[in-house]
């Protein structure tokens, strides 16, 4: 899962946008949640604290809008993994709606300082993905309504 080596485990929380087949997944079972489950079967931190943290970073993510579209970056689908390691690092695998996005150099710093202020939360590290492409089949509903594309 992590790029670099894993001292421990982690547990997994993935975005999955309105379309479940193209959003990448680490565990099943939540098909109408925009969040997995943590997967705290080998993860050292308890199970409250791994989902407090995981609520706590969607919540801070919500915060986070492309300055070009009236969404927020969690709803329009570019948050694609959220890693929890066991010494609460967190690594975030995010998207951007096209390469050529003239936010490319400040979106992953503000998703960074968005989960590094959640309480309790480790070092925060942040990596732009290309795979899968973002497309419009990732937003929720509540980011449609809000860029009325229906």
């Amino acid at each position: 899962m992590m790029d670099e080596p894993n001292t421990g485990s982690s547990a997994t929380a993935v975005s999955d946008a309105s379309n479940e087949k193209s959003a990448p997944k680490a565990a099943a079972g939540f098909a109408e949640s925009t969040t997995a489950p943590a997967d705290t079967s080998a993860s050292a931190l308890p199970a409250e604290e791994l989902t407090r943290l995981t609520d706590e970073i969607v919540t801070a993510l919500k915060t986070v809008y492309d300055p070009e579209i009236p969404a927020d970056i969690y709803e329009l689908g570019l948050i694609y993994r959220i890693d929890i390691a066991d010494d609460r690092g967190v690594k975030v695998d995010m998207t951007l709606t096209t390469p050529n996005c003239p936010s490319a150099q400040e979106l992953p710093l503000m998703v960074e300082n968005a989960v590094a202020s959640v309480a309790g939360v480790g070092p925060v590290k942040v990596d732009v993905v290309w795979d899968p492409p973002w497309d419009p089949s990732r937003m929720t509903d509540e980011a449609r309504l809000v860029l009325n594309m229906w």
